[in-house]
């Protein structure tokens, strides 16, 4: 482990150690060009390029370091954020795009229970105690349940798919991705608590003022590689008279930058696009009367 004073003039950047998060936040520090080497067994690692310290951490002790420690920036969940009560304590800078679930609360798929009345006031076993006891507890309150017919919430760290079919829980409140672990258990879900993804925080109250334009930067660059993930560019011409019609297909992540081009009542038009959406409008500005029009790869970029 490095000695305290190896970080003094760093910033520190809390990045999940292991988890459906780790991969990609590799992929986020390699494309902000933040070049670090990470030793094996080591949970700190100092940038060779940028006065930057990693910190590997679990991600749901991010926020607290983050709010209550010395750490400036890091990467979490944003049901982490909540679960631990810190939403007070950090700013949530930049939304991922990756990492996105939802936490949802599910029942045996073929047991009595269909509607989240129909659970209210049994054994809810969930990983999020916090959550869920606020959840259960605005839906206990609306149905005038109290005392010992209130919902009765238990913590397990693990295997909270399981606790239906080992007889713990009527129901339980867990992370869903893409569904898979849910269905092989027999659950399927009746109602959604939050929606959920990675986002860079900052503590609401600055640490290290002097360390402010290293926090500016980080964010830009992150910033510049998320959209440059999302975004594409598209160009075309298009006559001037049907040009209000081609940017309402391409209005841009702000604007789209038109020029003038030679021949007399033609313009040149450059657009950001989200990818996904690329192919339909590429065949929408043919429509329109567009021609020449080409998608430019991004690799990266500042917003």
């Amino acid at each position: 482990m490095l000695l305290p004073d190896t970080l003094d003039g760093r910033l520190l950047l809390a990045i999940p150690k292991k988890g459906r998060l780790y991969d990609k936040c590799l992929t986020i520090l390699a494309g902000a060009d933040i070049q670090f080497r990470r030793h094996h067994r080591l949970d700190v690692s100092l940038s060779t390029n940028l006065p930057i310290a990693l910190v590997f951490l679990p991600a749901a002790d991010i926020p607290s370091f983050v709010g209550k420690g010395n750490v400036d920036l890091g990467i979490t969940g944003h049901d982490v954020i909540l679960e631990s009560q810190m939403q007070d304590l950090v700013t949530e800078n930049l939304r991922l795009g990756f990492g996105k679930c939802a936490l949802q609360v599910q029942v045996p798929e073929n047991g009595p229970i269909k509607s989240i009345e129909d659970l209210a006031g049994k054994r809810v076993v969930t990983s999020f105690e916090v959550l869920a006891a606020k959840y259960f507890n605005e839906l206990d309150d609306k149905l005038g349940l109290q005392g010992d017919k209130k919902t009765q919430i238990e913590y397990v760290g693990g295997s909270v798919e399981a606790a239906c079919a080992l007889g713990l829980a009527d129901g339980i409140v867990d992370l869903v991705e893409s569904g898979e672990t849910m269905r092989a258990a027999g659950l399927h879900a009746i109602d959604t608590v939050l929606k959920t993804e990675a986002v860079l925080i900052s503590s609401t109250t600055p640490k290290h003022p002097d360390l402010e334009p290293v926090i500016k930067l980080v964010n830009s660059r992150i910033a510049g590689f998320i959209a440059a993930s999302e975004y594409t560019i598209v160009q075309y011409n298009i006559p001037r008279a049907r040009l209000s019609a081609a940017t309402e297909i391409t209005p841009g992540r702000r604007a789209p930058t038109i020029s003038p081009i030679e021949g007399e009542g033609w313009v040149a038009v450059s657009s950001m696009v989200p990818k996904k959406d690329v192919a339909t409008v590429m065949d929408k500005l043919v429509t329109v009367g567009a021609e020449d029009v080409l998608v430019i790869k991004l690799d990266n970029c500042r917003v």
